[in-house]
């Protein structure tokens, strides 16, 4: 059946219905098996939380595309490990900058606006990516890339301000569900792409997706009203006072931001390891353990729910606890292709967890502010994210594979205690 949304955001008063081009059921197809099926609420239907999950995903994988070609970008730019770890490095810490500097404005502003903008910015970001003729213009270009991706971190608010309190966990498990796909997907398709077309065209067909789904959450997102009427440095400023105000948002920003440390120090080595003796594996082969990674990621909706149901508390202290025990076994078991893989699912269904229980508990702290108390989380996760490449290449240089899962579970280890402590 084809997927359609309506045609204004005024759902109530114009039954009116724009059906979505073909590609439309491939992405039906790829995220409704795993959103909860929900009752539908005031603002939120089911179509809408699919659109909200794909344009996360999509809008979100743009961080990630390089991350298996970077093997291949080195020789093509004549570049070294540290060099080309910049292009991650770069990527990360644009998201975190986005993060702090431009998702506080969806409190200020109607955030369908800024989303609009966003994926604007996204698409040149891409294209600019795709036409790189030197190092240091894919250097601009990923951090342009991070900066504008954040729009995936204006559609999670979105979500838990559209749905009801009761159901809060499950709806943005199931939007984080495609922003995580996004995160994890992305490296199946750049390797493929990569391996067969090249690196250029990844980027170009990135742009062309982002094309697309700013179509869509044109025709697809509601307008949201204001809610607060500071100004800009004020609205920066409140950052600093809603994290020094509440307790749980510190121990959220700290225990996340220290588990990806771990996450981002495995994806981001994870292809220089495989490219070098004696694996000498391609691109493909580095794209393909995210499919591992993804079907850890499909159970973020159950772990919303299980938040919902039980606290969030305890759903962080098991995602934490997997993670580290993920790593510690590659740390000190044999390297294994099938045991990487292994760890890879199980470290990304913990981490995933976490974040959506960590989500759950920000969210409900100042319902006002959910645009800032996201920023604070989602900044604290990707300023991690950022300082995992650049500690993981570190590592990898001077002691290893081994040297880079220990890096990673000894992150794990002080997130629990974080975590634990009281």
């Amino acid at each position: 059946m084809p997927l359609y949304f309506y045609a204004k955001p005024e759902f109530e008063k114009l039954p009116a219905l724009l059906p979505l081009p073909p590609i439309a059921p491939l992405m039906e197809q790829t995220f409704t098996s795993s959103l909860p099926q929900a009752p539908a609420a005031p603002g939120l239907s089911r179509r809408l939380v699919l659109l909200l999950a794909a344009g996360a995903g999509f809008s979100v994988a743009g961080l990630y595309y390089a991350q298996p070609m970077l093997g291949s970008l080195a020789e093509q730019f004549g570049a070294s490990s540290a060099e080309i770890g910049l292009v991650p490095t770069l990527t990360q810490l644009g998201y975190a900058a986005g993060i702090l500097l431009l998702a506080p404005l969806g409190d200020r502003f109607d955030r369908r606006r800024i989303i609009l903008i966003k994926a604007l910015a996204l698409l040149l970001s891409l294209a600019l990516a795709a036409l790189a003729p030197q190092l240091w213009v894919l250097w601009l270009a990923s951090a342009l890339i991070g900066l504008s991706a954040t729009l995936a971190q204006d559609l999670v608010p979105a979500a838990a301000t559209l749905a009801p309190e009761a159901e809060r966990g499950k709806t943005v498990g199931s939007v984080m569900t495609g922003l995580l796909l996004g995160i994890l997907l992305s490296r199946v398709v750049s390797g493929a792409l990569a391996q067969q077309l090249g690196w250029r065209a990844v980027f170009a067909v990135a742009a062309l997706s982002i094309a697309l789904l700013a179509w869509l959450l044109r025709r697809g997102l509601p307008h949201f009203a204001p809610t607060t009427q500071l100004g800009y440095g004020e609205l920066l400023a409140s950052l600093w006072s809603l994290l020094k105000r509440h307790r749980e948002l510190r121990r959220a920003a700290l225990a996340q931001g220290l588990l990806a440390v771990a996450f981002s120090a495995f994806w981001s080595t994870l292809a220089l390891m495989l490219h070098s003796p004696p694996l000498n594996l391609g691109s493909t082969v580095a794209g393909a353990f995210g499919l591992a990674g993804a079907a850890g990621a499909l159970a973020a909706p159950l772990a919303g729910a299980m938040a919902d149901r039980r606290g969030p508390g305890r759903v962080i202290l098991l995602g934490a606890s997997l993670v580290l025990a993920s790593f510690a076994a590659m740390a000190l078991g044999p390297q294994s292709l099938w045991l990487v893989a292994l760890a890879a699912l199980v470290f990304d269904l913990g981490f995933q967890a976490s974040l959506v229980s960590h989500q759950s508990i920000v969210y409900g702290i100042e319902p006002p502010a959910r645009s800032r108390l996201n920023a604070v989380l989602i900044g604290a996760m990707f300023m991690g994210m950022s300082s995992g490449s650049w500690l993981g290449g570190l590592a990898m240089g001077e002691y290893g594979w081994r040297g880079v899962c220990t890096l990673a579970a000894g992150a794990a280890a002080l997130a629990l205690v974080v975590r634990l402590r009281r």
